[in-house]
């Protein structure tokens, strides 16, 4: 953990990376997500079910297949699927500090929309942290792990590669960040689609609680 004394840019995905994946917030969105499939594309909700993943799947995220397939308005979609009850999300004080706790700046880098990660981020109490948001309209609503919204977001914060960290849960969006020559680290979960390829030379670090290695990481480099 000693090469992380260099890292300036702490990049962090969103969702089940900044909160477990057990609070199933992304299960509320996915709910959504068949609701606005069912209304909109009028089949069923095994249909819309189907359409979802498989879109998903083929196409990075489910809004991604929606604009290419159907011509759907991605903000319209992001208000729909993001209007869900955060409540029970609770403030997080560790983290919180832990991330306080780390030199230099600290981004989230989302597939989500802003909305939705301002309001994740104040309900865990770690909103005062994170000045710079990039989400998916930043990136022209391209999802990770395509390679422009990577370059996109290192162009538009000035970010050097070389001094900085990628967190998130899904393996593969590690590989884009690693061939730019950042560090990077798995959120570790036992989804298929997320774990694919977590033991891959472009995973740096597999972390178990995010709060316990940013403590250990602070730790070490003498914060």
């Amino acid at each position: 953990m000693k090469d992380l004394a260099t890292v300036k840019h702490w990049i962090f995905d969103l969702d089940n990376t900044l909160y477990s994946a057990t609070t199933n917030v992304f299960g509320k969105i996915d709910k959504k997500m068949c609701e606005f499939i069912m209304e909109n594309l009028d089949v069923t909700k095994q249909e819309a079910v189907k359409i979802k993943n498989d879109y998903f799947h083929k196409h990075g995220t489910t809004l991604n297949g929606l604009m290419k397939k159907h011509d759907i308005d991605a903000h319209h979609f992001l208000e729909f699927v993001h209007d869900i009850d955060y409540d029970f999300l609770k403030k997080d004080p560790g983290l919180n500090e832990q991330i306080q706790n780390l030199p230099g700046e600290k981004i989230i880098f989302t597939n989500g929309s802003r909305k939705h990660a301002e309001r994740v981020i104040e309900r865990l109490g770690v909103e005062k942290n994170f000045q710079k948001i990039f989400d998916i309209a930043d990136c022209d609503f391209i999802p990770k792990p395509e390679v422009e919204p990577y370059e996109k977001l290192v162009k538009t914060f000035n970010i050097k590669c070389e001094q900085s960290i990628f967190i998130e849960d899904i393996a593969k969006n590690l590989e884009p960040a690693h061939k730019m020559g950042m560090k990077t680290a798995w959120i570790e979960n036992d989804d298929p689609y997320c774990k694919k390829g977590f033991d891959g030379n472009h995973v740096h670090y597999t972390v178990k609680n995010l709060t316990e290695f940013l403590k250990e990481t602070n730790k070490i480099i003498g914060k």
